[in-house]
């Protein structure tokens, strides 16, 4: 079950990446200083990452059952979330403290990547 769950989430954020990145490239080009238009890019192209780890996750709770897997993938969807939306918030709205609260995302990223190796080295 958590197989299809996690690749159906890869997917989703996955094609909401394309869609903030063409947003970012053709709505916001004009209307977003080049600082701000960088860090929203940023949060599509981390998202769009991540997306594709939630579906190696998806792999990896079927080749490994019972393993860390599954909280890598909830790592994944967390730093996600935070480290991408806050991102998308901060470039978009111009609230820089949202820049503060970006990198507990970014150690949910490194959090579910160090899982994922525990979960391989261990299978």
């Amino acid at each position: 079950m958590m197989e299809r769950t996690f690749f159906a989430m890869g997917a989703a954020f996955a094609g909401l990446a394309v869609a903030a990145g063409a947003f970012g490239a053709h709505a916001l080009r004009d209307r977003l200083a080049p600082d701000m238009l960088a860090i929203f890019e940023t949060g599509a192209r981390y998202q769009m990452y991540h997306a594709l780890a939630l579906l190696a996750v998806a792999w990896a709770t079927v080749r490994w059952p019972d393993s860390s897997a599954v909280l890598a993938g909830w790592c994944f969807v967390a730093g996600i979330i935070v480290f991408s939306g806050s991102l998308y918030v901060l470039s978009l709205t111009g609230v820089r403290w949202l820049g503060a609260i970006t990198p507990l995302g970014g150690v949910a990223f490194l959090a579910g990547w160090a899982l994922l190796v525990w979960t391989v080295s261990r299978g």
